[in-house]
């Protein structure tokens, strides 16, 4: 055996290693997240006040946008549509089924910039806050790819319940944090 074999075999080995952690590591992921899930379905008689297109790009834990958390069927990018509804936000991805959030669910709309897998032009992103379960309230961003993302987050902001509403003043959300 050369020298050049040797190396192309530990070259191998090393990437067959990294591939494996990879591997080990997101279904640990998908284990400690199995408990969340999204609520699907849409509740009859919604009716549908405005519809965009977007790139659904990840759910995050809340205010930690660098921690992707793999809620079904949330777990991945996708392409996809969302309506807004007199009830609440659905999220129509690609390949899965729709994802309801209701408006007593929402905690808060506001832009961002930085999330996992993606940094955009400044506030370029849309960060919906929202409860997952009785405790925990996570992220989900949406990059639209049509229209005014302003015009979005203001209609969702009128779904937001009091108590959780955001300011409209506030400077958007750069991704740093303190």
């Amino acid at each position: 055996m050369s020298t050049r074999d040797i190396a192309i075999a530990i070259t191998i080995a090393v990437a067959a290693l990294v591939l494996l952690a990879m591997f080990t590591a997101w279904r640990r992921r998908l284990r400690r997240d199995s408990g969340l899930t999204a609520p699907l379905g849409v509740p009859e008689h919604a009716e549908v006040l405005d519809r965009h297109e977007v790139l659904y790009v990840s759910t995050t834990k809340h205010d930690q946008p660098l921690e992707r958390l793999t809620l079904s069927p949330l777990a991945y990018r996708a392409r996809g549509e969302v309506a807004v509804t007199d009830r609440g936000l659905a999220l129509c991805l690609d390949g899965a089924p729709t994802v309801f959030l209701a408006s007593a669910r929402l905690a808060s709309v506001d832009r961002a910039t930085v999330t996992i897998d993606r940094v955009v032009e400044p506030g370029g992103l849309v960060r919906v806050a929202w409860s997952a379960d009785d405790d925990t309230i996570v992220d989900s961003y949406l990059r639209l790819t049509d229209g005014d993302p302003q015009n979005f987050i203001s209609e969702l902001q009128r779904l937001v319940p009091a108590s959780g509403a955001s300011d409209d003043t506030a400077a958007p959300d750069t991704g740093a944090t303190s």
